[in-house]
């Protein structure tokens, strides 16, 4: 299934902005991201505009944070996947951010991809 009917059918016919490849897959290219969040964070990016490949692109970065924390790289890790220009999406290319976080890398964790609303992070207060 085509992930948006809009889009052409391939990373390479798209308009998208990446360089800085970390590592080139079948179906996935990851690259490190323009403007990280933090230092590592990376882009999964599917290589066709398929779910499919989407699955595959957030599966990968899933395992690779999973790999960082038991490697003690990293404490923690973000994922998230920006859809829309209401939610923040800036290049027309479904891509999955990997986000490393490491122990005080901020006051307040709790909430994680909640904090994209301010004050809507810490539903403990």
């Amino acid at each position: 299934m085509k992930i948006s009917k809009e889009l052409p059918d391939t990373l390479a016919e798209s308009s998208a902005p990446w360089d800085n490849v970390v590592q080139d897959e079948t179906h996935v290219v990851v690259f490190l991201d323009r403007y990280p969040c933090t230092p590592g964070h990376l882009l999964f990016v599917p290589k066709f505009n398929r779910t499919d490949c989407l699955y595959q692109a957030f599966n990968e970065a899933y395992t690779h944070g999973a790999w960082q924390v038991e490697k003690g790289e990293w404490a923690g890790f973000n994922i998230g996947l920006n859809s829309g220009e209401a939610a923040g999406q800036t290049v027309a290319w479904p891509h999955v951010h990997l986000i490393p976080r490491r122990q005080g890398d901020v006051e307040d964790p709790v909430g994680g991809v909640r904090n994209t609303i301010p004050g809507q992070g810490n539903y403990r207060k």
